[in-house]
């Protein structure tokens, strides 16, 4: 029997999932007991906001199942729209968590991206914490790889060889979506997450910001401050007053609807 979503709400140009962390994973697993896959796009700032500029980017967001709420402005925006967004979802913390979802369910799972040597070390460390989790394989692909059509086709096939149930892709957006797209069609079965930095986190190449930090959506101060030469002109010139713009047009939203 189909799963019915839970409530969305319309954000910039995407639909995002009224759904908490637990709620992702427990979506999943009875997808995988069903034989069902899926693909899930963490929505921060920049992703809703490339998706807003650009029609195909949106495009590529919405094929996949589940779009949830990873930055608190999204959060915020929802609720302000009148739908109850419990949380933020990370990709960082679903690494973890669809992991341990894996090993309960004796799932396997495939790491893709981070420089070389990092996702066999975050592959260890997820090993580590949930005993019984099966790595189907790992693979840094060399910078580039997705404008060479012979690159991309290597990086799909070690993929469909490992037969994971789950992968991670750590690639940046969009260059981690389309390739979604392209593994998908071999592995319907498999569940993807496009997990951005969520691979070298795991391995401990930086922390996370503080439980409070985070709950606060300030964690884009502590990455900013870890990265600032890369990070700046996109947190502070771009998705900062895209932000506000969200938070504008969902608080006009509400208003236009309880008129």
């Amino acid at each position: 029997m189909p799963q019915i979503p839970p409530p969305h709400v319309r954000v910039g140009a995407v639909d995002v999932w009224s759904v908490s962390e637990s709620g992702v994973a427990d979506h999943v697993a009875r997808a995988w007991q069903q034989g069902e896959g899926g693909a899930i796009v963490t929505a921060n700032v920049d992703i809703v906001r490339a998706a807003t500029r650009t029609p195909g980017l949106a495009a590529l967001v919405a094929e996949s199942e589940m779009v949830v709420a990873d930055g608190m402005p999204v959060v915020w925006a929802g609720r302000l729209a009148g739908v109850r967004v419990p949380e933020r979802v990370t990709g960082a913390s679903l690494v973890f968590t669809l992991s341990e979802a894996a090993a309960r369910e004796g799932r396997s799972v495939y790491l893709l991206g981070g420089d070389e040597g990092i996702p066999e070390k975050a592959a260890e460390v997820l090993r580590a914490r949930y005993p019984g989790l099966r790595i189907a394989g790992t693979d840094s692909p060399p910078f580039g790889f997705d404008t060479d059509p012979a690159a991309t086709a290597e990086a799909v096939a070690k993929v469909v060889q490992g037969k994971p149930d789950l992968v991670l892709v750590g690639l940046g957006f969009p260059k981690q979506e389309r390739l979604i797209r392209l593994l998908r069609a071999e592995l319907p079965q498999a569940w993807f997450l496009g997990c951005g930095a969520g691979i070298p986190m795991a391995a401990g190449e930086f922390r996370r910001a503080s439980g409070v930090v985070q709950k606060m959506g300030a964690e884009w101060l502590h990455r900013l401050a870890l990265e600032p030469r890369r990070l700046a002109k996109r947190y502070l010139r771009d998705d900062l007053p895209f932000a506000f713009r969200l938070l504008s047009d969902a608080l006009r939203l509400r208003f236009s609807r309880e008129k």
